[in-house]
């Protein structure tokens, strides 16, 4: 997020304090086209409960965002119908390179 130089008029969600809605994450989903490419297995609780060797479908990532928030791989960032999911290099320069026009 430091690396991003994101204009006055984003509006932050801290999920921590402001859950994600249901309503939310579907609208994520629609343009992510999974919850499986929002949901992080980097999160301790993922390690925690072993859902490396479980056979996960579309509804376990959904649900398992919604149950909380480590889940969601972050940030999110939704650009008009554009979204940038998580932190890796290429995904901040492309996000980057989209708030430049």
């Amino acid at each position: 997020m430091d690396e991003l130089s994101l204009p006055g008029d984003v509006v932050l969600q801290d999920i921590k304090t402001q859950p994600i809605s249901e309503k939310e994450l579907e609208d994520l989903h629609q343009l992510a086209g999974s919850y499986e490419a929002l949901f992080s297995k980097r999160a301790q609780l993922y390690k925690e409960r072993d859902l490396k060797s479980k056979n996960l479908s579309e509804t376990d990532y959904k649900k398992l965002i919604l149950e909380h928030y480590t889940f969601l791989k972050r940030p999110v960032l939704v650009l008009g119908n554009q979204i940038f999911i998580g932190n890796s290099a290429k995904t901040v320069r492309e996000a980057q390179k989209t708030l430049n026009g």
